[in-house]
């Protein structure tokens, strides 16, 4: 059987940063995916400065450059980029690292509301460009990363209605555990203690007995893709659902590792496997989710 894997969301550093997260070097990532049969991945830079260091876009071009068999190069504006403002012209910057050969944009990250008029116009340029876009979420403004949304993800849903032709990839615990309905607003993302410990609350077990806003939004809105690095846990809680939203939507959703420090495990193929392995879903979901969407995707 075929188990070839394209990651859409990985990290790397050019030299190691000094804590918070130890970012794989490119020699770690690469051995990470010769490891795990891992053909190639995009490499999503860091540029907000909330928790992480933030890095240059030519890094990311530089190792891209170095292993173009095995690197697929995304760029990353913070929405705060020249002027603070609604009216900053990103699509500029935006083309410019596009004509350098990225193919796409993220992992944006700024604790701000996803509706902030500066995010929109970011959203904004991206779609102009035609660059797709990776972010992260959370729960709240203040003490945390990522763009904040309520339970529901009512500002996900403005945006994908007000930016037709964006393509959106969905990522991160406060979109996956959207899957279910089962879920205390807490429980959306992890919080911060002031010893710089993260603290996750307990993830819910068990069959889902409702599917909650996610499955509805994929529906609804042809612009929204899934990146499935963060859903391990959620699709893996009941196997049954999980392979009824795998082969649903098995055009639109796409293997990812988010890989952030060298032997960090990668659920999500553990699962996809297994889910093969056992047959609750076919070789040829599992082939277009493991790498064949996203050959088709960048044209590889």
């Amino acid at each position: 059987m075929d188990s070839r894997f394209i990651d859409l969301h990985a990290h790397a550093y050019r030299k190691p940063v000094p804590f918070v997260v130890q970012f794989c070097t490119v020699d770690e990532l690469l051995r990470r995916y010769d490891d795990a049969d891992i053909e190639m991945g995009c490499l999503l830079p860091i540029v907000n400065s909330e928790v992480y260091f933030p890095q240059a876009n030519e890094d990311i071009l530089e190792m891209a450059e170095q292993h173009p068999d095995r690197f697929i190069p995304f760029c990353n504006v913070d929405p705060r980029a020249l002027t603070n403002s609604p009216d900053a012209e990103l699509n500029l910057v935006l083309q410019y690292y596009k004509d350098k050969g990225c193919r796409g944009l993220g992992e944006v990250m700024p604790n701000i509301p996803l509706l902030d008029p500066r995010v929109q116009n970011l959203c904004r340029c991206a779609q102009d460009v035609g660059l797709p876009i990776v972010f992260d979420g959370s729960s709240r403004v203040g003490g945390d990363f990522g763009l904040q949304d309520e339970p529901g993800l009512p500002q996900l849903e403005s945006t994908l209605l007000k930016y037709p032709n964006l393509i959106v990839f969905g990522h991160g615990r406060t979109f996956w555990i959207e899957l279910s309905s089962d879920v205390t607003p807490g429980e959306r993302k992890p919080v911060f203690r002031s010893d710089g410990e993260y603290l996750f609350p307990p993830y819910q077990s068990g069959p889902i007995e409702k599917e909650g806003v996610v499955p509805t939004l994929f529906r609804r809105y042809s612009n929204l893709l899934g990146e499935l690095s963060d859903a391990y846990p959620f699709l893996d809680r009941d196997h049954d659902f999980g392979a009824k939203f795998l082969t649903e939507f098995q055009d639109r959703l796409f293997f990812g590792t988010d890989i952030c420090f060298a032997d960090m495990p990668f659920g999500m193929q553990t699962l996809l496997l297994q889910l093969r392995d056992s047959k609750k879903i076919s070789e040829e979901v599992f082939q277009k989710i493991a790498y064949k969407n996203a050959m088709n995707f960048f044209n590889l």
